[in-house]
């Protein structure tokens, strides 16, 4: 039996999934849970071969999870965007597909992943390919992965020992070449495209 944890918020989803994977005759739902840290724990007490991760999650999504587990990885998602493909499979993801997979490939995957293969849904992989290359200077993706609503450009400047002018002049550099009309937009459009 292949030993699998299911992380998925929409719970419709999450059970609708753990029953058809739970009809397959070597495939074993040990855990079905609704939030990433959730995720970490049932991870941690039932050791699964395989762990299915939705990407975007409350409390932790399935990137962080990702981050802080060795056990291989399927990532599923509605939306995927090019830089999020990358970001998984270089944290280690062997697999990643949309949540409108039918159930039959989703289970193929389960066991491509756990004999050691990677699966990487064909469209996905297509728009991931032909995504133009990251505009921004290192300096400027190492300001904008400090971008967030409690820190201030002193705050970013501090932390990066710059001056806060500094910080500001990567901001709206890195704001004028992604078309941004903010820093919280131009950091988003830096995450969404796994750049930072």
């Amino acid at each position: 039996m292949i030993r699998v944890v299911l992380a998925d918020d929409e719970q419709l989803t999450r059970q609708a999934v753990a029953s058809l994977l739970g009809l397959e005759s070597d495939l074993e739902v040990v855990a079905d849970v609704d939030d990433g840290a959730k995720a970490l724990m049932a991870i941690a007490e039932h050791k699964p071969d395989v762990v299915v991760l939705d990407v975007e999650m409350p409390a932790m999504d399935g990137l962080r999870v990702l981050e802080m587990i060795d056990t291989r990885a399927i990532m599923l998602t509605r939306h995927a965007r090019p830089g999020v493909l990358r970001q998984a499979l270089s944290l280690g993801a062997k697999g990643f597909l949309a949540k409108t997979a039918p159930a039959a490939l989703l289970a193929d995957v389960i066991r491509r992943v756990h004999a050691g293969m990677r699966y990487v849904d064909p469209e996905f992989a297509a728009e991931a390919l032909a995504e133009n290359p990251c505009p921004l200077t290192e300096r400027e993706l190492e300001v904008l992965r400090m971008v967030d609503d409690s820190r201030t450009a002193p705050d970013i400047a501090k932390a990066l020992n710059l001056s806060a002018g500094t910080v500001r002049n990567y901001v709206s550099s890195a704001m004028t070449k992604l078309g941004a009309r903010s820093r919280a937009q131009a950091a988003r459009m830096a995450r969404d495209n796994g750049w930072i």
